[in-house]
């Protein structure tokens, strides 16, 4: 993830650099964080999904998405069986700290129902 990739504003300000190492991500009581997963260039909500220490640490080494499947109880790299890994463009992290939004370039479907994004039912009253 380079520096030069990056935006400097989201939803219309300035970004404030926060060091991975600097900034302790408030887990919950299972030790993980959620993370909503969002197309670069377009800010599609692509998918939700819930990382631990480890799968946040393999995120930024590898520049691909990991995250921490809760029914399958072990870590992932989305798109590694599918062929549609999301390429990390940048990381967001909330003023509390206890979410984050991953920036990604994902060429192909994120939910693994084959849809673009995971959000494509409107429930309606």
């Amino acid at each position: 993830m380079d520096a030069e990739d990056t935006c400097e504003k989201y939803a219309g300000e300035a970004v404030e650099p926060a060091k991975l190492s600097q900034t302790p991500l408030k887990l919950d009581a299972r030790g993980l964080i959620p993370v909503v997963v969002q197309q670069w260039d377009t800010g599609e909500v692509l998918m939700v999904a819930w990382a631990n220490q480890e799968a946040v640490r393999l995120t930024f080494e590898t520049g691909t998405t990991w995250f921490w499947s809760r029914s399958r109880q072990e870590l992932w790299n989305k798109g590694a069986t599918s062929g549609n890994t999301q390429q990390l463009r940048r990381v967001l992290v909330d003023c509390d700290s206890d979410t984050l939004v991953y920036e990604v370039d994902s060429p192909g479907p994120a939910c693994h129902t084959g849809h673009r994004s995971c959000f494509f039912r409107q429930l309606v009253g």
